[in-house]
């Protein structure tokens, strides 16, 4: 199987950034749904749900898509597909459960630096040790930097009155979605090398997690009671469409970031989009306007310093060519990771 081609690192990062940006508006309705229905739990796997039918719709109209569901089902079958790989979308059900439950409190601001310090920790141990897609990753100066300044936004967030006015397990249970983001991104991204097609990948995370979410929604109504009739209102169903675009999106780009740059470029998205949410539709918790503007700015400095810089030829390069064996053709570059 021949490399793939490496996307040029800004247009990697715009499409990180682009999750964030999904991401940020997705917490915020699923944080109106988990409120309208008062179980953040139930309105999760409303949102995976719909999400999921959405595939089943798109994928028999992709023929490489389908070729990539044989692919899946027979690695399975075979056993050459572990059973973790399968197991990305428990951590998408994480997420979204999370929202439900903080973010239409919290408000998508805080909500959102409490998964930078989850995605920032979890990234830069999962490229270290090989486990995303790309391989092992470096951990340069840059990217360490990178990951000081998110959790730096984090600090900053919790000044103030912020733990006066919320309650901290509300403010860890977003670090919790971060973690799982991470190995959400890393786990789907082996999965799409696996079976040759991000889509179907997608489509794995997105079966795992409504299975996850139906079961935590069903012990969820056994212990809580049943929760309120599903609003009428359509746009609130539209959290499953953007978790498909962003899952999807994740899951074909995380082969060329690395799962921390990945994730940086996210939490810019997110901060940058849930600024705008939050300063139109605040909520009683939310960060005060100095905090946003340091978030902000803090996170793109993190985003910044983490990007790869290309490297300078050196003249020893330019004067091997005229060497005896330059006429051979240079091998090709090594594949990402697979393993």
């Amino acid at each position: 199987m021949t490399p793939e081609r490496r996307l040029p690192a800004p247009l990697a990062l715009g499409g990180a950034v682009a999750i964030g940006v999904m991401t940020a508006v997705q917490a915020r309705i699923n944080g109106v749904l988990g409120v309208d229905v008062d179980n953040g739990i139930v309105a999760g796997f409303i949102s995976f749900s719909v999400g999921l039918l959405v595939l089943v719709v798109v994928i028999p109209c992709i023929p490489s898509a389908r070729r990539g569901a044989a692919r899946l089902w027979r690695g399975v079958r075979e056993g050459s597909i572990p059973f973790w790989m399968l197991l990305g979308g428990t951590c998408g059900a994480l997420t979204v459960s999370t929202q439900g439950v903080t973010a239409g409190v919290l408000g998508v601001s805080l909500f959102t630096v409490g998964v930078v310090a989850g995605q920032t920790l979890h990234g830069l141990v999962l490229d270290r040790i090989g486990f995303g897609p790309a391989g092992v990753v470096a951990v340069t100066p840059g990217r360490l930097l990178g990951g000081v300044l998110a959790l730096a936004a984090v600090g900053i967030s919790l000044s103030g009155d912020v733990l006066a006015t919320a309650p901290l397990w509300m403010l860890l249970l977003p670090f919790a979605a971060g973690v799982g983001i991470a190995w959400q991104a890393a786990t789907n991204g082996r999965l799409a090398q696996r079976v040759q097609s991000p889509i179907t990948a997608t489509l794995m995370s997105f079966i795992a997690g409504t299975v996850a979410l139906l079961i935590a929604a069903a012990v969820s109504i056994l212990v809580r009671g049943a929760p309120q009739a599903p609003p009428a209102e359509p746009w609130l169903y539209l959290g499953g469409v953007l978790g498909f675009a962003y899952i999807l999106l994740g899951a074909f780009i995380v082969a060329h970031t690395g799962v921390l740059l990945m994730g940086l470029g996210s939490v810019l998205g997110q901060l940058a989009a849930s600024v705008v949410i939050d300063l139109i539709w605040p909520t009683a918790s939310g960060p005060a306007p100095w905090q946003i503007a340091g978030m902000v700015v803090v996170a793109v400095a993190s985003v910044v310093v983490a990007v790869p810089r290309r490297r300078r030829r050196t003249p020893a390069t330019s004067s091997s060519s005229s060497s005896p064996s330059s006429s051979s053709p240079a091998p090709p570059p090594s594949a990402p990771a697979s393993e």
